[in-house]
């Protein structure tokens, strides 16, 4: 896909200790960031709103608010970019959209087997009933 351009008023990043790799380290260093990104700021079409609140699920808050929590890396900088591509991979799915579906309906002789399947199934049942004596 092309380029995707966000603006700067929709993403806030906030620094937080992460957990995972990292030694003594990570309990110094705030290497973690957490991506908010305000989905309506973006000029989403509304199928592609859909589709982004489907593929985020708990991570989309009411406020439509797209929270990305990335602490793969031991550095802010790796983070961040790793961040800002999964916000980028997600916004292109969104954009995607789904296959049509080509309406079918079973042929002449489908309908037909279904028919005598169901007749010969009734049959049985049928043949189920009280026994009574003679």
């Amino acid at each position: 896909m092309a380029e995707r351009s966000i603006p700067d008023d929709a993403i806030e990043e906030r620094f937080i200790t992460a957990s995972g790799p990292g030694g003594q380290n990570v309990n110094k260093v705030a290497s973690a960031v957490q991506l908010r990104v305000n989905v309506f700021r973006l000029g989403l079409s509304p199928e592609s709103y859909r589709r982004l609140k489907t593929i985020a699920g708990s991570r989309l808050t009411r406020e439509g608010v797209l929270v990305i929590l990335a602490q793969r890396f031991r550095t802010q900088e790796a983070n961040r970019e790793d961040a800002r591509a999964r916000l980028t991979a997600m916004l292109d799915k969104a954009d995607e959209r789904d296959a049509r579906r080509i309406k079918t309906k079973p042929s002449k002789a489908a309908r037909a087997r279904r028919v005598d399947a169901k007749k010969a199934r009734s049959a049985v049942k049928a043949g189920r009933g009280r026994v009574t004596g003679d």
